[in-house]
């Protein structure tokens, strides 16, 4: 049985990447950085479709991963604390923790970006659902790269991830229509 400290420590792990994948629809919405709105496909077509599309920018990409990697910062800051260093899977202190932002942010983002050239090939058009991809193409480019370079955390802990991550990005997805922050409810 999972407990609610797993549970705990799992989202509090892939805190960089909730940010990063969250980043690009409030940089839209605010309109921050606005030279850098620019398509990272720079509008390129493969086989009659968009690479990725319009709505995938280097605004997305580089923010998202400025901003995982300040979540990761922030995250040692509050690793002197008890409460922190029980549900870190890491010691924040010891390790690069920029490195390891950069590592699940910039995976997380080029998991979508994997997952939205997926869906240009099946012809799904940018902001139309595709559950579980939509949900989940974060989760499993975070996991590729963090795997690469840090201590491995176990598959069953990534499977939980994915699980959260799941429902969290439905849930955020739906309240970011009510607040109009996003067009899509899921």
């Amino acid at each position: 049985m999972v407990d609610f400290i797993f549970i705990l420590k799992a989202f509090y792990f892939f805190l960089p990447a909730y940010f990063a994948n969250m980043t690009p629809t409030f940089a839209r919405r605010f309109k921050v950085f606005e030279f850098l709105a620019k398509p990272v496909d720079a509008g390129k077509k493969y086989k009659g479709f968009p690479i990725f599309g319009s709505h995938k920018t280097w605004r997305g990409l580089v923010l998202g991963t400025a901003i995982g990697m300040l979540i990761c910062w922030i995250q040692k800051i509050l690793y002197k604390f008890n409460f922190f260093q029980n549900i870190s899977f890491y010691n924040y202190q010891e390790i690069n923790v920029l490195f390891l932002g950069f590592l699940i942010a910039f995976g997380a983002l080029l998991g979508d970006l994997f997952f939205s050239f997926l869906k240009r090939r099946i012809g799904i058009e940018p902001g139309k659902s595709w559950i579980p991809f939509d949900q989940l193409g974060y989760v499993l480019g975070a996991f590729l790269l963090v795997n690469l370079f840090f201590e491995k955390i176990p598959l069953y802990t990534w499977f939980w991830i994915l699980i959260l991550s799941f429902f969290l990005h439905i849930i955020g997805n739906r309240v970011g229509f009510w607040l109009k922050f996003s067009d899509s409810k899921i």
